[in-house]
């Protein structure tokens, strides 16, 4: 039953992450303009340019802040990200836990100790 739900959270995410493709690259777009608006700032001397690097890092900041829907799909991305890691971890600490012979020993060894 777990996995069923896995499938379908990871199934809807899998959707908003592709209706949210454009605007996360809008995003990384504005984000890299930001950037070298800000090398370019911190680079130049002259006043002028210094003013010209301001207005095209406010545009940039503008831009990339207002996209709400590149940050969906952020989340969107991240949670099938931990659906994609629960998917796996349950298998493989079931196979660990039945393989590795020390798992008995030690729980036993620690309600000895505290029995003592």
């Amino acid at each position: 039953m777990k996995k069923f739900g896995l499938l379908i959270i990871g199934g809807i995410a899998a959707i908003v992450l592709l209706a949210n493709l454009a605007p996360m690259l809008a995003l990384a777009i504005s984000l890299v303009i930001l950037y070298y608006a800000y090398k370019g700032f911190m680079k130049t001397d002259s006043k002028g340019m210094k003013i010209f690097w301001v207005i095209a890092g406010i545009i940039a900041l503008c831009a990339s802040a207002s996209n709400l829907p590149a940050v969906i799909g952020a989340a969107a991305a991240y949670i099938l990200y931990v659906v994609y890691k629960k998917w796996n971890n349950k298998e493989v600490t079931a196979e660990k836990e039945s393989a590795d012979p020390f798992t008995n020993f030690e729980r036993q060894w620690a309600e000895m100790k505290k029995n003592n």
